[in-house]
């Protein structure tokens, strides 16, 4: 770029950071701050304490909001009057006091974000940071953003907030196509204003797996939860008994003791572990000895879906081959039958021969997996990703540039 960003303007705002299942997030600030932005982050909650929470490195000091505004409340008056006032507001428009929390943390926030020089802030997820951004600027705050995924704009929001978040937003980041084409369907109002960002990592720090002889390793990671599809990946493997493999499902949840007890009456014990969850660490050196990586996932009766899952471009980055289905934007990150297989959801009876031809085919595993290598550091590094952000900020005067 011909200029450099200018500090202060710019700050984060996360329901909980740095978050063990959100590290997307912890990438792009520390991105961002490689390239000289030093935005203060806010965090609404406080992750320590959250299990196998990783080290992350360059993300500098995040102040966390209050847990409870009790005590400010009874002892500020001005807090009080202003509260009251933001609360009618909030019953007119939403119809109650549910999200009360949300006044609460805006008023906070417009002194900090005062204090602190922010005029923009940034907030992953159209949820709860969404939401206190969406007061805070009703209020007259700071001007605010959101980088749109998954379950929030899926399922998660009802339609009417939702569009009264987006629409006040000073830009919206999608991290796909595919929720690009169904936001602008849902809320054609934005659409001048609604970019496609993919969500980028680190894609030199993962070690290419070496396809080691023996025993092949089918890999899986994400939570136990219904769209993940991993009830069909161990219906799947229960296919295969001639095929001698092991296939780990890493993530934990809720689905944990479902899916153990599937594993047991297929008897597949020998064959299917639920690994739990594993650090970053962890997972990178299980990837570095998989033979594929299989993701199968779907929507669920909820209208819950994946959009684009970080854990596969993890894999790709590790050149892997990625089987999973065409759902949401995964066709943008997995070419069928290039660098890797798409299957239709819901499908073991599909998803069990392609899982044969990479466990019994280590060439061809290879040969995708490095197709899928190259694509990843195509499309999906940070340098590229935190570039593209950084140009919106920019481009919407949420960062200014200095000559």
């Amino acid at each position: 770029m011909d200029s450099d960003p200018a500090p202060g303007s710019l700050g984060y705002l996360f329901e909980r950071f740095p978050s063990f299942t959100q590290t997307f997030c912890a990438r792009e600030v520390a991105a961002l701050r490689r390239a000289g932005v030093e935005c203060p982050v806010f965090s609404i909650r406080d992750p320590r304490g959250e299990p196998l929470r990783q080290p992350f490195e360059g993300l500098g000091e995040t102040t966390y909001l209050p847990a409870s505004f009790d005590d400010r409340i009874a002892g500020d008056t001005r807090f009080r009057r202003e509260a009251r006032a933001a609360q009618a507001d909030l019953r007119a428009l939403w119809g109650d006091e549910s999200e009360k929390h949300r006044i609460y943390e805006s008023l906070w926030l417009e002194r900090a974000c005062a204090g602190r020089g922010v005029k923009h802030l940034h907030a992953h997820f159209a949820g709860i940071a969404a939401r206190t951004a969406f007061w805070l600027r009703r209020r007259g705050g700071p001007t605010y953003s959101v980088t749109a995924h998954a379950n929030d704009i899926f399922r998660d929001e009802p339609p009417e907030r939702l569009a009264q978040i987006l629409e006040s937003a000073s830009f919206v980041v999608t991290v796909s196509d595919f929720s690009r084409r169904f936001l602008t369907e849902k809320f054609p109002q934005i659409e001048s204003r609604l970019h496609r960002v993919y969500n980028g990592i680190q894609t030199g720090l993962f070690v290419r797996s070496d396809f080691p002889p023996g025993r092949p390793l089918i890999v899986a990671v994400g939570r136990t939860i219904e769209k993940k599809g991993f009830e069909d990946l161990v219906a799947a493997c229960a296919l295969l008994p001639d095929i001698d493999f092991e296939c780990q499902i890493i993530g934990g949840g809720p689905l944990d003791e479902t899916l153990n007890s599937q594993v047991e009456a297929a008897g597949l014990g020998h064959r299917v572990v639920i690994a739990g969850p594993k650090s970053e660490d962890e997972i990178k050196a299980v990837l570095a000895r998989a033979r594929a990586f299989a993701l199968p996932c779907i929507t669920a009766p909820d209208g819950a879906m994946d959009n684009l899952p970080t854990v596969i471009v993890e894999a790709m980055a590790a050149g892997l081959p990625v089987i999973s289905t065409p759902v949401a934007g995964i066709p943008e990150m997995v070419e069928d039958s290039v660098s890797g297989f798409l299957v239709p959801e819901r499908s073991p009876e599909a998803l069990a021969p392609r899982l044969r031809e990479l466990l019994s085919n280590a060439t061809l595993a290879r040969q995708m997996g490095e197709a899928g290598r190259l694509r990843c550091r195509r499309l999906f590094d940070i340098a590229t990703t935190s570039g593209e952000l950084l140009a919106l900020f920019q481009r919407y005067g949420a960062l200014a540039a200095t000559d």
